[in-house]
């Protein structure tokens, strides 16, 4: 059952159930979360920004996660010790070749430019599924320095947390028949880098 009607429209509600201090920065996980996080920040009058994070996914089935990066951040699914037939090389080939994504993606949205050391750092995406991407985000601030992190999802599988790696957890709708993030939206398309950029005001 859809939530929302959409990203714009999730990210309104998150901004309705946020009550950030005068200090933040929402940084949105590209591309589809800087859509949310834009709605948060154009309703708080807070700076708007990005935390470039990219999933490792299985060679023979992406869709499962291995792990995710982030800035001199590693996180590692307990998916990657599952997984049949995984061997060491291949972990390092995918893993080097989200490094080259992640890097592209960080130089072209200028990802953390807005400096989190000492700040509240909002950490938005469009929801949680294995919930790597999102744990490798908050430590990714947390490794800059943020005074704080808050994670903001519109919906996540019932029981998940991102346990210490943030210091408030914020899901509008923890879901006990959860099977991927699209199905709580009526519109779920891409998201393109140039949506990306412009609303980042990077055009």
């Amino acid at each position: 059952m859809a939530l929302f009607a959409d990203r714009e429209d999730a990210g309104r509600a998150l901004a309705a159930a946020l009550v950030p201090g005068p200090d933040a920065v929402v940084y949105g996980i590209p591309r589809g979360g800087v859509v949310l996080a834009a709605e948060v920040a154009r309703a708080h009058g807070l700076p708007l920004d990005c935390v470039a994070v990219r999933k490792l996914g299985a060679p023979m089935n992406p869709e499962v996660a291995l792990g995710a990066i982030a800035d001199e951040v590693l996180v590692i699914s307990p998916e990657a010790e599952r997984t049949p037939g995984l061997t060491n090389d291949q972990f390092q080939l995918t893993k080097d070749m989200e490094q080259a994504e992640l890097a592209r993606r960080s130089r072209l949205y200028r990802a953390l430019r807005h400096n989190p050391a000492g700040r509240e750092a909002i950490v938005v995406d469009d929801g949680v599924a294995t919930g790597v991407t999102a744990i490798a985000a908050c430590l990714a601030l947390q490794q800059k320095g943020a005074a704080r992190v808050v994670l903001a999802v519109p919906v996540a599988p019932e029981g998940w947390t991102p346990g210490e790696t943030a210091d408030e957890y914020l899901c509008l709708s923890r879901r006990d028949d959860f099977l991927a993030v699209g199905q709580f939206y009526e519109a779920f398309g891409q998201t393109s880098d140039g949506e990306v950029l412009k609303m980042l005001d990077l055009t």
